[in-house]
């Protein structure tokens, strides 16, 4: 595979948007026609519709590599229990064997199960029998009337405004250790005195919104790290309705709604930029994604990128969590530093932690070290080529850039590389889409204020 802008420190890198491209490309004259589905909450429904070679033209194993890939990044992107495989029979019973308790995505299974609450399948049917798309139709966000709280949960501060009519009249930032704490109670107190706080200072409460990292389905917290240390059974027993239940203390009827941090902040950016189709993307300890679709609604998916493959390549780095190689995480996180640096020739001292592992190197490349510069150059071709894979799934005109990786210099390095993988190898969705590195302090929409906007008052 032979690429236009080459990964400077990864020469084996196997971008799966040119996967893709070859894959029609190749299969153009003679191959078959296959939709991939996933379903989740309410009979919500995704489709992704490409070209694979005929069965049993001795292509059965490249066939299922490919649908593998892409059935695994539908998953994380939108969420699901059920994937479903229609127009090959042969590459549905290969998925439906991976995806089995101590199958190849038993990890994958696990974590769906738990968020859907429903035993994972993944059936095989007909083309003529594929599902067709379903989604949520309700928008979310952007509601700026009224008296509203808008609380932010972060994993070391928590913030919450008190919005009137779109302006924040009060605001206040707390240092908490959530992911420290095994007490539910100290979680539950945590977010109780925060709204309260803010609807002291308004003379009503219309709405909450809530921004926090982890998966929520209808405003129920399915997983977030926020509650690490809490035992299974007290995060059924009192974790999972926790912000249902703080918003019942508030008062009686207030309409709440809960959604993850990634959306809010890409919401923040839509305001923002006062338009739609955003993807945003930090990269910090993990890889985090948010969406705004064209509509300018949040969508319901999950967009956990950092379980996302953006590798093809089999010798890619494996994530320790999930066990799956060439995921998100070790490309768009401290963690893609950390994997770099013996190829840049930098040696990090292993007592270290990874942030400050990563520190080390923004040193570095404070100072000019073309070591470091290398580094940065090779994740923004990551980048750029994992953009054209996003854009598979999403529809995107912004793309926003966050977090600590992308800090100083290197991002401005890691933006130019990525606009020329973009500009090189893909110059129609360079046309499309702009890459966005969002000021924190021009940022105009702050994220709890972003967050008070997303229930509509009844």
């Amino acid at each position: 595979m032979k690429l236009k802008v080459n990964a400077k420190l990864d020469p084996k890198f196997q971008p799966l948007a040119l996967v893709c491209k070859q894959m029609r490309e190749d299969t153009k004259a003679d191959g078959q026609d296959i939709v991939i589905a996933i379903e989740r909450n309410k009979g919500y429904t995704t489709t992704y519709k490409t070209r694979i070679f005929k069965d049993n033209t001795g292509h059965d194993e490249e066939n299922f590599r490919f649908v593998e890939r892409i059935a695994k990044s539908l998953l994380w992107v939108a969420g699901g229990y059920k994937i479903i495989i229609a127009g090959s029979e042969v590459v549905g019973n290969k998925i439906k064997e991976a995806y089995t308790y101590g199958g190849l995505r038993d990890f994958d299974v696990k974590f769906m199960e738990r968020v859907y609450e429903q035993e994972f399948k993944v059936e095989v049917c007909s083309l003529e029998n594929a599902p067709k798309d379903k989604s949520a139709a309700a928008p979310i966000g952007r509601h700026l009337d009224g008296c509203r709280i808008g609380f932010d949960a972060g994993g070391s501060d928590r913030k919450v405004s008190a919005v009137i009519n779109g302006e924040s009249v009060y605001s206040e930032e707390v240092v908490w250790f959530p992911k420290t704490n095994s007490d539910p109670e100290y979680h539950y107190e945590g977010i109780k005195q925060a709204m309260k706080t803010a609807a002291s200072h308004m003379p009503r409460v219309d709405a909450i919104g809530v921004s926090s990292a982890g998966v929520y389905i209808d405003n129920r917290i399915m997983v977030a790290s926020l509650f690490l240390k809490v035992s299974d059974e007290d995060f059924d027993k009192k974790v999972k309705n926790m912000y249902l239940d703080v918003a019942k203390e508030i008062g009686e009827d207030i309409p709440i709604e809960v959604a993850n941090d990634g959306d809010v902040t890409a919401l923040a950016g839509a305001m923002d930029l006062n338009d739609n189709s955003v993807l945003g993307i930090a990269m910090g300890t993990s890889e985090a994604g948010g969406y705004v679709d064209p509509q300018g609604n949040i969508t319901g998916w999950l967009n956990e990128l950092a379980f996302v493959p953006v590798d093809f390549c089999e010798e890619a780095m494996v994530d320790e969590w999930s066990g799956d190689y060439g995921c998100g995480v070790k490309y768009f996180s401290q963690d893609a530093v950390i994997k770099l640096a013996p190829f840049a020739d930098i040696e990090l001292d292993e007592n270290l932690s990874p942030a400050e592992k990563l520190k080390v190197v923004q040193g570095l490349m404070k100072d000019g070290d073309e070591r470091a510069a290398a580094i940065y150059d090779t994740i923004g071709a990551y980048f750029g080529y994992a953009i054209a894979y996003y854009a598979e799934f999403y529809e995107i005109k912004h793309v926003l850039i966050m977090g600590r990786v992308t800090s100083g210099e290197g991002g401005v390095i890691l933006l130019e590389r990525a606009q020329e993988v973009l500009d090189t190898e893909f110059p129609e969705l360079a046309k499309q889409v702009e890459l966005h590195i969002p000021d924190e302090n021009s940022r105009r929409v702050g994220q709890s204020v972003a967050a008070a906007s997303l229930p509509k008052i009844n």
